[in-house]
């Protein structure tokens, strides 16, 4: 039977944590709500007797646990990210658009067809490295090179200006994992000036190293990829023995427009990649089980001696690592 519920209690160790609050609308048990606090919260009943619920009823809700939830249809959640609340909806998601709110951990795989995602309640992920909280290191060469977030914004933009010139420009990790403990890498970015020519190239991904003039001389990586003066979203690794070629993910990164990526690498012989929640090239083979690594995270772009520009602007890059095996 499929599940009516907005959630439905899995597990709770330690026992339920609950509070009573003023019901904000007419409802029932099992729904989802946001508390004044910003937490997420999943309705238990109405005065400890009914499920259903009215607007200004004292109601009980528990703000932990792990609960099964909806899901939204044909987008792919993985263990250990970030779900949110799609307010609209009702469902979860990996993002959240204007009003939608923090939901909790991911708690196991949910696949693109599946209609629920199991999610423990405001749980934060783990990172082992994430930009803004571990070290970066930025490099660059000529054109404006990697600035730093400006006042009220955390995003760090990489620039190029119109000057004909060999340029750089990277972002990268301080702190790397070992390829055996690889986990799952997150990136979320925007490129809005691709540039008028394919001298320039955008890469993002895990890499052993970063390089001065060309990501492509780089011996061990992962990489999702951009041309210059393209909009097309390619993919491309190796590691050292078994290159695959940059592959069209037939995914865009269109201008101006936040595209968030993902690098399953919990199998290192079968790396899987994520464009927005959709698995992208699920029977390319990806692969870093001949790297000697350390992996680190990498944001890079390059041009040759030309004078196209280029604006990338990065919101998140973290990675968090495993013991496991997929």
């Amino acid at each position: 039977m499929a599940q009516t519920a907005e959630a439905i209690m899995l597990a709770a160790p330690g026992g339920l944590v609950t509070e009573e609050v003023t019901a904000p609308a007419d409802g029932a048990s099992g729904q989802v709500i946001q508390l004044a606090d910003g937490r997420a919260a999943v309705v238990l009943g109405a005065d400890a007797s009914s499920s259903a619920y009215s607007s200004g009823d004292t109601i009980s809700v528990a703000t932990n646990g792990r609960w099964r939830v909806l899901k939204t249809a044909s987008i792919n959640l993985l263990e250990g990210g970030k779900v949110y609340w799609d307010r609209s909806a009702n469902k979860a998601d990996f993002h959240a658009a204007s009003g939608d709110f923090f939901l909790g951990k991911c708690a196991d795989d949910a696949a693109a067809a599946d209609a629920t995602v199991d999610v423990d309640l405001n749980v934060e992920p783990r990172y082992q490295i994430e930009l803004g909280k571990t070290t970066f290191t930025s490099s660059s060469t000529d054109g404006l090179g990697v600035l730093q977030n400006t006042v009220g914004s955390h995003i760090y933009t990489m620039a190029f200006d119109a000057v004909a010139e060999v340029a750089m420009a990277a972002l990268l990790s301080d702190d790397s994992i070992p390829v055996a403990d690889l986990g799952i890498a997150e990136f979320r970015l925007a490129v809005y000036d691709k540039g008028d020519d394919a001298a320039l190239d955008i890469n993002w991904g895990l890499a052993n190293a970063t390089h001065a003039t060309d990501a492509d001389s780089i011996t061990e990586s992962v990489f999702f990829h951009v041309d210059g003066n393209a909009t097309t979203l390619n993919a491309e690794s190796d590691d050292g023995t078994t290159e695959v070629a940059a592959t069209d993910t037939t995914k865009e990164a269109a201008d101006d427009t936040y595209v968030e990526c993902w690098i399953d690498c919990r199998d290192i012989d079968d790396i899987q990649l994520y464009v927005d929640g959709v698995n992208v090239l699920p029977a390319s083979a990806f692969k870093l089980d001949k790297a000697t690594g350390p992996m680190k995270l990498l944001v890079h772009m390059e041009k040759t001696s030309n004078d196209t520009p280029a604006d990338v602007r990065v919101d998140f890059a973290r990675m968090r690592s495993t013991d496991l095996a997929s």
